[in-house]
């Protein structure tokens, strides 16, 4: 497992146990989850953190805990994914997911820049994000990250006629 190198406010390390009580309030708070099809419950949770587990032993890559340096507050994860779904397979996209009194300080956009180098040191040249279309909040960190706008899509795992199912896509190459 390789890890991003620490920013000046925070670590990005592998996921511990008693992590998983903040990952599960984290996915299940509404305005956490306003632009996913549902809060998840407690056992969506533990499998969540199950996979991210299993995406390191495969990849060596991942989310990452995102954990403060000044306190060790867990604030929530950013890392890097293999996506899975048709139209992007294999593509390597970025993410992020922040607990909510921790948004607007600049932590996500820190996080994510260590992983945009972390990519580059992998090999990896480019960088997919996506987002609902009225997620600015997400699209300002893609935005800050210095990733283009490519396209609006349909993402193909929500039904025709959901409110959420329309997103954009970013991309960023790791030279930049």
């Amino acid at each position: 497992m390789i890890f991003p190198a620490p920013t000046p406010r925070l670590v990005l390390r592998a996921w511990r146990e008693e992590d998983l009580g903040t990952f599960t309030a984290m996915n299940a708070d509404p305005r956490v989850m306003e632009y996913f099809p549902a809060p998840l419950a407690p056992e969506q949770s533990a499998e969540f953190m199950e996979r991210i587990r299993e995406e390191f032993s495969t990849e060596g890559f991942g989310l990452y805990a995102v954990e403060r340096r000044e306190d060790g507050e867990l604030l929530g994860y950013t890392g890097l994914h293999r996506v899975t779904f048709t139209g992007m397979k294999d593509k390597i996209e970025i993410g992020w997911r922040l607990r909510a009194e921790f948004w607007d300080q600049g932590y996500a956009t820190e996080a994510a820049q260590a992983c945009v180098a972390l990519a580059a040191k992998l090999g990896i040249e480019e960088l997919v994000a996506f987002t609902t279309v009225t997620n600015l909040r997400s699209q300002r960190v893609m935005q800050k990250l210095g990733m283009e706008l490519l396209c609006e899509f349909d993402h193909p795992a929500l039904p025709e006629g959901h409110p959420l199912r329309r997103h954009v896509l970013y991309l960023i190459g790791t030279e930049k």
